[in-house]
């Protein structure tokens, strides 16, 4: 089963979720709307709203609060962008320029503030403690992890310990919530409840770790961002932590350097050591570890289609080129 496959499995219930989010969208103030509009209809996977819908029908969920939860948890991921284009200054995001290019970061960032409350407004609506639990939670430890990276940037002893620490938080976090989101709807007991939430989190490390592979590895047209813009941003993330402290002592410099200065007039060296020292294959092979990780915590959700596309896109994660 490839994406597309799993897509139309859930087709439904996301044109239902589109459809939401077109409405919630919705503000009088028109900037809103045009930046809204923009990013929220800017492409992307859908992959945070696919794991509510998939997670809640494998678990035999039958009602309609999952289009709710997966709008709610789009909002709160397409804020996280708002807000990370800004900090990371970036001018493409998925093949077009990024709100923050267009309109300014003053704009982008009081719109990411208005998904976020209008992600909270939703919540309230659902009138689930434990759904507010899970999902408020999720949102303070993404902020948590977007401080964290921030502090690493341009730090070239950054550990692996220490960027893994971001990357579960920022990214895998919200994969984790939305995937323990399906079990609370469908009732399930609190075992089924931990490895749903455990499956998100393993899948959002990996899905991460391949997306830092991606960067040293992919076209701009595949990626829909620039090669090597962690890398100018001073972003010490996985291949080249792994390529400073497993390459000679030229390569470790000159890694160092570019981390704590940013900017991509090394970048051919840096590419290089990347090869030299295998920092892609072991990151990969990471990916592969969390993935496996995340296949062994379905063993106990009773078997469905749903279940098959869940762990297709476990497969997905690491096999993609963008």
């Amino acid at each position: 089963m490839n994406l597309t496959e799993i897509q139309a499995l859930i087709a439904d219930d996301m044109e239902r979720v589109n459809e939401l989010i077109r409405k919630r969208l919705y503000s009088e103030v028109v900037l809103i709307n045009q930046l809204g509009h923009y990013i929220i209809n800017g492409g992307g996977k859908r992959l945070r709203p696919l794991l509510v819908l998939l997670a809640a029908r494998a678990c035999g969920y039958q009602g309609r609060e999952h289009i709710a939860l997966a709008a709610i948890v789009e909002f709160i991921h397409t804020a996280t962008l708002l807000h990370d284009d800004v900090v990371d200054a970036s001018e493409l995001r998925r093949g077009q320029e990024t709100a923050n290019a267009v309109w300014g970061n003053e704009a982008s960032v009081l719109v990411g503030d208005f998904l976020y409350s209008r992600a909270f407004e939703m919540m309230v609506e659902i009138k689930s403690i434990r759904v507010m639990d899970i999902l408020s939670h999720a949102t303070n430890t993404i902020a948590e992890g977007e401080v964290l990276q921030l502090l690493n940037c341009h730090d070239s002893s950054t550990t692996e310990t220490r960027y893994m620490e971001v990357i579960r938080s920022k990214t895998a976090k919200l994969f984790q919530a939305a995937s323990q989101l399906g079990a609370v709807l469908g009732e399930k007991d609190s075992q089924l409840e931990t490895s749903l939430a455990a499956y998100g989190m393993h899948l959002g490390t990996a899905f991460q770790l391949i997306d830092d592979v991606l960067d040293y590895r992919s076209s701009p047209a595949e990626m829909g961002k620039n090669v090597g813009d962690d890398l100018s941003e001073g972003k010490p993330t996985l291949p080249l932590i792994y390529a400073m402290h497993n390459g000679d002592d030229e390569q470790a410099e000159i890694i160092k350097q570019t981390i704590e200065s940013g900017g991509l007039e090394q970048l051919d060296a840096v590419l290089a050591a990347i090869e030299s020292t295998g920092a892609i294959d072991y990151t990969e092979g990471l990916a592969r570890k969390e993935t496996d990780y995340a296949i062994s915590q379905l063993a106990s959700l009773p078997g469905s289609q749903y279940k098959q596309a869940l762990l297709a896109l476990v497969h997905f994660s690491v096999s993609r080129a963008h």
